[in-house]
């Protein structure tokens, strides 16, 4: 079983492996057969094999089907509309069915929209996490975000094209006005455009323009915190002491769930009181 990424906009993005397996696997299970005839006819090539449909609507019912052709012997190529297959994307459950029964996946890489837009962003590379789609209802949205308003990683999004403007302004309550981001249409197509600038200068974009195309959003990870000073913690101490602790125990508690040094919150204690060590 092979998982083989198409091309996401650009036809010469399209592998020498990719199309060697179109023209010989003997089964395609594709997201959309219209679509991934439209691509064998744009690389000028033909299918061998049996075409079948895999999406979102049908995977369950055909995952056991698409298993017991494989383990007949057939060679099966999985292709969704463009990119990798699993990622945001049918294939997942194929994979995880494959892997339970201990048959063998491998995978022709190729084009993918999200490092794609992750090395075109300007924003570090080093670590990032893909978050998909967010959901379209503004609690569940906000929730989302709330969630990941401390993330440290670079974040990549993706989004409808028509939902980008309340998407940013999620994104701007949530992570602030000046989190660097960077907004990336129609890559690889001959209308690509990639936006670099705080979150609000994109919001703002967003609203006086008429945003066409596939949509992918990066977001640079929160900043490091402050580090937090021993004098910060004084009146948890205060309070522990209140509810009957001894000034040493209090002290101990304290730091040890704030993580910082039992003598230096001492000492600070000890100054908020006026008092010497």
């Amino acid at each position: 079983m092979v998982l083989a990424a198409t091309p996401i906009g650009n036809m010469g993005d399209a592998t020498v492996r990719l199309i060697d397996l179109l023209q010989h696997a003997d089964v395609i299970a594709a997201e959309d057969t219209r679509r991934l005839h439209r691509l064998v006819s744009a690389l000028d090539i033909s299918t061998s094999g049996r075409i079948m449909s895999y999406h979102e609507h049908n995977e369950q019912s055909r995952t056991p089907e698409l298993l017991e052709l494989v383990r007949g012997g057939a060679t099966l190529l999985m292709v969704t509309d463009a990119g990798m297959p699993s990622v945001s994307d049918p294939g997942y459950r194929l994979v995880e069915a494959a892997a339970a029964e201990g048959i063998a996946v491998t995978a022709a890489p190729g084009p993918s929209a999200v490092l794609t837009a992750l090395a075109l962003s300007g924003l570090p590379t080093d670590r990032f996490c893909f978050e998909g789609f967010l959901p379209r209802k503004p609690g569940e949205r906000a929730a989302r975000l709330s969630e990941l308003a401390r993330e440290e990683r670079t974040m990549v999004f993706f989004e409808a094209p028509h939902r980008l403007e309340p998407m940013l302004r999620a994104l701007d309550t949530a992570f602030g006005p000046e989190r660097p981001a960077a907004v990336a249409r129609e890559l690889t197509k001959l209308h690509e455009q990639v936006l670099r600038g705080p979150l609000r200068e994109l919001l703002e974009w967003a609203e006086s323009s008429e945003v066409r195309g596939e949509i992918a959003v990066v977001v640079g990870g929160a900043p490091d915190a402050e580090p937090e000073a021993p004098e910060d913690h004084v009146g948890a101490v205060n309070d522990l002491i209140a509810q009957g602790s001894r000034l040493k125990d209090a002290v101990a508690t304290v730091a040890s769930d704030a993580r910082i040094s039992k003598r230096e919150l001492y000492s600070a204690v000890l100054a908020a009181r006026g008092t010497s060590s």
